[in-house]
């Protein structure tokens, strides 16, 4: 009997955060505890160059200095994932090669950004590209950054190509992700992840396979244990663990005052824990002093303190 297709891609993939020394240079040391870090935390994957990465902020050799480090970090023990979202397609073809060549299992796509594109554009843009691409490729639903959805006849349509694996949404409309769900009858072995990690356990309950979970950047231990009791339909600690990555939410990424600050807020976290740096690259720039001491004590308050770093993001699931 032939066994059934599944997704080949479930549980908490973070968007790994880019540490950064200064505008063109890895905090190479700090990468390293930080990829420790989270797979210390069980995390399912990681994915090099998305959003939370400031993958468009980037230079194109530090992207590449980034996916190729991140892949020897890593070493096999999870997939790695790269963005190669760009305006131009060259350079999303050229990158997901060398990314290839890195070790990396798939490569995650949304709209390219800028020109305004109709959706029948965005189809035959997803129909060139993928075949040039030598991954399976993830979409990448992300239209509060790229001003374009991935309509559902768009997904219809890119769900008939074999290189396409899965979507990753992070619209955060549940009416939408609902008929995605209803979708995935027509492709099993998609993956359907959800971006916005106060949606993950419900997302999960749902019928979707997992979280692109920037907070799992700080406490991988928290978003893994909300994924594995969604699957267990455990409703009651599902309640319990989502009131959690609420209290994080609501106070260390509402801790600036613009768009930026939830990738502030968690490369400070990060820092003040003793992480990495908090460099980010421009057009933005780390917090002051008032703001690191105000997430320095929501992290106290919460347990996860300088002395125990790491361990300590195990109290937001004891």
């Amino acid at each position: 009997m032939t066994q059934a297709a599944s997704p080949a891609y479930r549980g908490i993939i973070p968007p790994i955060i880019t540490p950064l020394k200064d505008r063109d240079t890895l905090d190479v040391a700090g990468l390293e505890r930080l990829v420790e870090h989270m797979l210390g935390g069980g995390v399912h994957g990681i994915f090099a160059l998305g959003t939370t990465g400031e993958a468009p902020s980037l230079s194109y050799r530090l992207r590449r200095e980034m996916v190729e480090r991140t892949c020897k970090l890593v070493a096999g023990r999870v997939p790695v994932l790269v963005g190669i979202t760009d305006t131009s397609f060259v350079e999303s073809v050229e990158l997901a090669r060398f990314s290839a060549e890195q070790g990396v299992k798939a490569v995650v796509l949304s709209a390219p950004y800028y020109f305004p594109v109709g959706q029948p554009e965005l189809v035959e843009y997803v129909e060139d590209l993928v075949p040039e691409l030598p991954l399976p490729v993830f979409l990448y639903n992300m239209p509060s950054h790229t001003k374009v959805t991935f309509e559902l006849d768009t997904v219809r349509r890119a769900m008939q190509l074999p290189g396409v694996v899965g979507l990753k949404d992070s619209s955060g409309n549940m009416v939408y992700y609902h008929q995605l769900v209803r979708e995935l009858a027509q492709r099993p072995d998609w993956s359907l992840l959800v971006g916005p990690e106060e949606l993950l356990g419900e997302s999960v309950l749902l019928g979707g396979h997992g979280g692109v979970c920037g907070g799992a950047n700080l406490c991988p231990r928290l978003y893994v244990a909300l994924y594995e009791a969604a699957v267990r339909n455990d409703v009651h600690r599902v309640m319990e663990l989502h009131a959690q990555v609420m209290r994080i939410s609501c106070t260390v990424y509402k801790v600036g005052r613009y768009g930026s600050a939830f990738i502030k807020s968690v490369k400070c976290a990060l820092s003040v824990l003793g992480i990495c740096d908090d460099f980010l690259a421009e057009p933005f720039h780390r917090f002051r002093e008032q703001e690191r001491e105000r997430v320095g004590a929501f992290l106290t308050e919460f347990g996860i303190t300088r002395d125990r770093a790491w361990p300590a993001a195990a109290n937001l699931v004891s």
